[in-house]
């Protein structure tokens, strides 16, 4: 007997005889939605991840995809009382796998280039369900997205009189608008603000009707996007009146887009976005609007980490233990090639030994090896430390392996998937004939 088969047995003896769950339909429904300590062991779905990493090898990516379902469901019923439509965020993590799995329970795509709108209809997305916002691109890949029939949305004035220039009527387009508002964690992905490359500002609304009525441009679509992380729902709600202020002025919507932006947490005590009073409060502001436009809208959000951040881990091994007079650094077999984002954001990633979880508490920093300074986490509270130890950092769903690369001529993680307590291989780990297949070797001789 398995050991998910004797789980599933006990949860089932210790729920309540009234109570509505349903072990037997899918206990993976309601347990198992995060790593967590059982029986002296760590485990996700009820595997040990010791076991996972041993058939895989580390560094090693996992997801938990019943997560990231219940992430995709939650938002559905946030925003339960409008026509909500779900674009995941691709560009956060473009596993086709993931998006397949996504897919699946009804959450149609965002993508940023035509490389990742090939891959999410490799994933099965029909064109009327990807949304395109490239930025700062050739107007050529701008044909391409209209060539696939994709939902275009523009952000740049110039490219707006190109494409007036080319469709005209024929096509229709969506409106990225810069509302001047700065929110969000991290500067370097605050979006919104004045100074930012993205979006059309809304002081140049004036230029805007003005291609729209010069060329004819059927606008179906208005999109504010203003950055990752955050929290307060007013700021949404200060987007959605600009984007009301300004729909007024295009009769032919379809869609209003509100990007997304919503904060998961990192650690204990971290603030959240609260997407259920986020979905009552625009959702009921949404409606009013819809209503006084004259006809019912379809409600966008582009939710990227929120859905994919806090079910993914990076599984690495201790290498090296090194003690200097002033630091305990810890070396694992991974680095800012794997994971850049604490050295790129500064953001936070947890981070736990899975190998000792009784073992003392001490202070270490811990390191990649790669040849810069790649510090996934200074002065960290862990359980004793040994070379080979497995440790787990968290939150790593979310512009882990997307941003991943071969720096140092290291070959990138394997990607395993967590479903129905069983783990899937997604994505290879790269081998030396990867790194030197797209290479030409010149002949000297």
């Amino acid at each position: 007997m398995c050991k998910i088969q004797r789980l599933s047995e006990r949860v089932e003896i210790l729920l309540p005889k009234h109570s509505s769950i349903k072990p037997k339909a899918s206990i993976f429904e309601f347990l198992f939605l995060k790593m967590e300590l059982v029986n002296g062991s760590y485990q996700i779905q009820g595997i040990d991840v010791a076991e996972i990493c041993k058939e895989f090898g580390t560094p090693l990516y996992v997801y938990d995809g019943q997560k990231i379902i219940n992430q995709l469901q939650s938002l559905k019923n946030a925003f339960s009382e409008n026509q909500v439509k779900v674009k995941f965020a691709a560009k956060s993590l473009t596993n086709i796998s993931i998006l397949k799995l996504l897919k699946k329970h009804g959450a149609g795509v965002d993508v940023v280039s035509i490389q990742e709108a090939h891959i999410a209809m490799g994933a099965g997305f029909t064109n009327e369900e990807i949304m395109f916002t490239p930025n700062c691109v050739d107007f050529d890949e701008i044909v391409a997205g209209v060539d696939l029939g994709l939902n275009i949305n523009l952000d740049n004035l110039s490219v707006l009189e190109k494409f007036g220039k080319k469709y005209g009527s024929t096509y229709p387009c969506c409106i990225r608008l810069n509302p001047h508002i700065l929110a969000g964690g991290n500067y370097k992905i605050s979006t919104g603000h004045g100074n930012s490359k993205f979006g059309i500002s809304v002081y140049q609304l004036p230029q805007i009707t003005q291609l729209v009525e010069q060329y004819q441009i059927i606008i179906n679509g208005l999109h504010i996007h203003t950055g990752s992380e955050i929290t307060e729902t007013e700021v949404f709600l200060k987007m959605a009146d600009i984007l009301f202020g300004v729909a007024r002025d295009f009769p032919a919507l379809k869609f209003i887009d509100f990007g997304s932006g919503f904060k998961v947490a990192y650690k204990e005590g971290d603030l959240v976005t609260n997407i259920y009073d986020l979905g009552l409060k625009l959702g009921k502001a949404f409606k009013e609007f819809y209503q006084s436009y004259g006809k019912q809208l379809e409600l966008w959000i582009e939710p990227g980490k929120y859905l994919v951040s806090e079910a993914g881990y990076l599984f690495v091994n201790a290498n090296v233990v090194k003690a200097t007079p002033s630091v305990t650094f810890v070396g694992v077999n991974s680095g800012l090639n794997h994971l850049i984002r604490p050295m790129m954001y500064d953001s936070y990633h947890h981070i736990v030994n899975t190998s000792n979880p009784t073992g003392d508490h001490k202070i270490y920093t811990v390191v990649g090896n790669i040849c810069e300074t790649d510090t996934f986490g200074s002065d960290r509270k862990l359980n004793e430390v040994r070379e080979g130890d497995l440790l787990v950092l968290k939150n790593a769903g979310a512009y882990g392996y997307s941003m991943a690369s071969n720096y140092n001529s290291r070959f990138r993680p394997a990607e395993v998937l967590m479903l129905n307590g069983k783990a899937q291989l997604i994505r290879k780990r790269d081998t030396l004939d990867d790194l030197l297949r797209n290479q030409v070797v010149l002949d000297f001789d």
